[in-house]
């Protein structure tokens, strides 16, 4: 069972980190889906990326994988609230809405089942992290 849970979470991880990627191979098109409220439409692109990495990396690695799978599910959960929700009443992208929606809570889910499976604290203060 333990060599059934490494895969699942490598599965995982290499999944998110190929999302991440993708935020830095197609930055521009993708900044189209920064809600017009947040201002810095492809610095989102990037920043999110970038988390999506370190979330990869952090539950491959077993660092922080209690904080990495709680902000990452709150991510997740951010994104389907504020980009694929609203997606919905385009009846030009009410399909790929709905399939990114139903996707990312999918994955919020398991990143907060990885979270709880998680032994370590979700706190982390700066003398453990430096």
């Amino acid at each position: 069972m333990k060599s059934l849970s490494f895969i699942g979470k490598l599965l995982f991880a290499l999944s998110i980190a190929f999302f991440g990627i993708g935020h830095f191979g197609n930055a521009q098109a993708m900044a189209g889906f920064v809600p017009s409220f947040i201002p810095g439409g492809i610095f989102w692109v990037y920043l999110t990326g970038a988390a999506l990495i370190a979330a990869a990396v952090s539950i491959v690695t077993g660092k922080y994988v209690k904080l990495a799978g709680i902000l990452l599910g709150a991510m997740l959960l951010i994104f389907a609230l504020t980009i694929h929700l609203p997606g919905l009443s385009n009846p030009q992208m009410a399909q790929f809405a709905m399939v990114a929606l139903v996707k990312d809570i999918a994955l919020a889910g398991a990143s907060f089942y990885i979270a709880a499976l998680s032994t370590e604290s979700a706190t982390v203060s700066v003398k453990t992290a430096f």
